[in-house]
């Protein structure tokens, strides 16, 4: 099975071309329904796909969390997906996903993996609200293959958010507001998790917001945005002064949202910070060869906090030692 994850290294150069690929497993058949789905995730968050170890279990953990592996003496957490988005199932699951984002290595149990494809974000679309309410908002992107399957993208980021507990309300302490309270920031982010967590800080903030689900309503929303400055004989600089961006959305990805602000002469000035659960060196340097300006973990608010407090002051003159501040003796 780790054949399949062979060569991942030449997969980077799909970054800024609107392309991804996913690797395809199955839950096993919902004895509910009769019905076995297919679900994906980013093969830039597979690590290895094995045969499931020896699981010990362990004390106080949701339901879904069936234990702990140790993977070259590493302790593991293993998630049985199949439990955790309510799909009732008998097969035994003895194929283990092992994943790797966020700063954190999770093992999820699936039924079955079947292959790797490669596909350009735009065949992913934002998920029908029906299904949304459904699976309670798990699934963040849907695609339909030639034989007719339909895929579902998990958000395995709300997985490990809700498996892992660490979305806590101490890690927002000491946050404070901003001196200014005329600053606005675009954000995309196809994670619900994630969308909250952002808002979290920026509220914390006091910073204005506009969000969007993925990069093409980012997109849209800041076209809107050049336009009204135009209208108003103004930079789009003085109605949005940051956007931050997740890498992996349905339609348009962060890359390509970056390559488009960046290529676009109205949005001079306007920094991008990219914020993703792909915080490896490669990504980082990925996200900078589109023109992201700054780089940033997600779930750590406080460090996504300091990166958006000093650029927004630095963006807009209001920082220790610069000329602006000086010239009004501040």
């Amino acid at each position: 099975m780790s054949e399949l994850l062979k060569n991942i290294d030449a997969r980077t150069r799909l970054a800024g071309t609107n392309k991804l690929e996913i690797l395809l497993f199955s839950l096993g058949t919902d004895s509910r329904t009769g019905r076995c789905e297919t679900f994906g995730i980013n093969v830039f968050k597979v690590r290895e796909v094995m045969r499931t170890p020896p699981i010990t279990s362990a004390p106080e953990m949701p339901s879904s969390v069936k234990g702990m592996v140790s993977l070259r003496g590493v302790l593991v957490p293993v998630v049985d997906l199949a439990e955790y988005v309510g799909i009732s199932s008998t097969t035994p699951r003895d194929i283990m996903i092992v994943t790797e984002y966020a700063g954190h290595t999770q093992g999820f149990l699936v039924d079955s993996v079947d292959t790797i494809l490669r596909l350009d974000w735009a065949q992913m679309r934002v998920p029908p609200e029906m299904l949304t309410v459904n699976l309670g908002g798990l699934v963040t992107a849907v695609t339909e293959l030639k034989d007719n399957r339909l895929v579902m993208m998990l958000d395995v980021e709300r997985v490990l958010a809700e498996t892992t507990k660490y979305d806590d309300d101490f890690l927002f302490t000491g946050i404070t507001p901003m001196e200014r309270n005329d600053l606005t920031v675009v954000f995309a982010d196809d994670s619900s998790v994630a969308r909250s967590q952002i808002e979290r800080t920026l509220n914390a903030l006091g910073v204005r917001f506009i969000s969007a689900i993925n990069g093409r309503m980012a997109w849209e929303e800041l076209k809107k945005i050049a336009v009204h400055a135009h209208n108003m004989g103004r930079p789009a600089k003085d109605f949005v002064q940051l956007v931050l961006t997740d890498v992996e959305m349905p339609e348009m990805d962060g890359y390509i949202l970056t390559k488009n602000i960046k290529s676009d002469a109205r949005f001079v000035g306007i920094p991008v910070i990219m914020h993703s659960s792909l915080s490896s060196m490669s990504n980082q340097q990925l996200g900078r060869s589109v023109g992201v300006d700054a780089y940033v973990s997600k779930f750590e608010p406080q460090r996504l906090a300091e990166m958006l407090r000093s650029t927004l002051l630095q963006q807009t003159g209001h920082y220790p030692g610069s000329q602006q501040t000086q010239e009004r003796g501040e």
